[in-house]
């Protein structure tokens, strides 16, 4: 709790210049690609991270597959996840998030900026116009960070059940899918924590599992293969 109120706290001036070039940047949208607006976010990040005394460690870049769209699916921790991928992440990228938390303090710019996916959970026909919207996305080159899991709360380094239905998007686009193991993130903004003192996470990008390899699968069954590939990753560094 305390890192992310002295984090607000420091970071104030920079909050408020950025929300006021988000602001600009969606006023002039045509003038922006999704490169620029990808090193805009990933620039607030690293300001974040400087002030905040985190520092994150990335592994497994090389396996990111090159040239195509793919789908990341990550374990939850906390409200630092996303923000860990994207700085360890170098080309552009964007997320899957809930309507209601994605328009949070701070958060709404955030998802403005990277044109995120808002799902929301009380609307079965806006859910399924989001996962269609995610698809199309995909096939045309972009990438997207999913957290399969129902919640992050007292997770830790360990893992809640995977919602199967979560790699619909990725299978019907038949996009690579890539297991993204967070150890260490929510210690970031630990709500039960009081300590400044510098934190260090790890981004661990796994091997990705091809169409050609998961093509005959269940969503149950990919949900498996992802979950056990992203927990032994855990348990071998955490």
């Amino acid at each position: 709790m305390l890192r992310l109120v002295w984090v607000i706290l420091v970071s104030m001036p920079f909050i408020m210049y950025y929300a006021l070039r988000v602001t600009y940047v969606e006023k002039h949208r045509d003038s922006y690609d999704e490169a620029t607006r990808y090193k805009i976010a990933r620039h607030m990040v690293a300001i974040m991270k400087h002030n905040g005394g985190i520092r994150t460690k990335a592994y497994g870049v090389e396996n990111l597959p090159k040239d195509c769209g793919y789908v990341m699916y990550a374990n939850h921790q906390g409200k630092y996840d996303t923000l860990g991928i994207i700085g360890a992440h170098a080309q552009p990228c964007t997320i899957l998030i809930d309507e209601k938390r994605s328009h949070l303090i701070f958060a709404n710019e955030f998802i403005t900026l990277l044109k995120g996916c808002r799902i929301d959970k009380s609307d079965i026909r806006a859910q399924v116009k989001a996962i269609y919207q995610i698809i199309e996305e995909v096939k045309k080159g972009r990438r997207y960070i999913v957290f399969p899991e129902g919640g992050y709360k007292n997770n830790h380094n360990s893992l809640q059940e995977f919602l199967p239905g979560a790699f619909k998007c990725a299978i019907k686009a038949k996009s690579p899918i890539v297991p993204v193991a967070l150890i260490n993130s929510y210690k970031v903004f630990d709500l039960s924590s009081f300590s400044l003192i510098p934190v260090t996470t790890q981004v661990h990008f796994l091997e990705p599992i091809y169409y050609e390899e998961y093509k005959g699968l269940s969503s149950v069954q990919i949900s498996n293969i992802v979950k056990d590939r992203i927990n032994e990753t855990i348990k071998k560094y955490a």
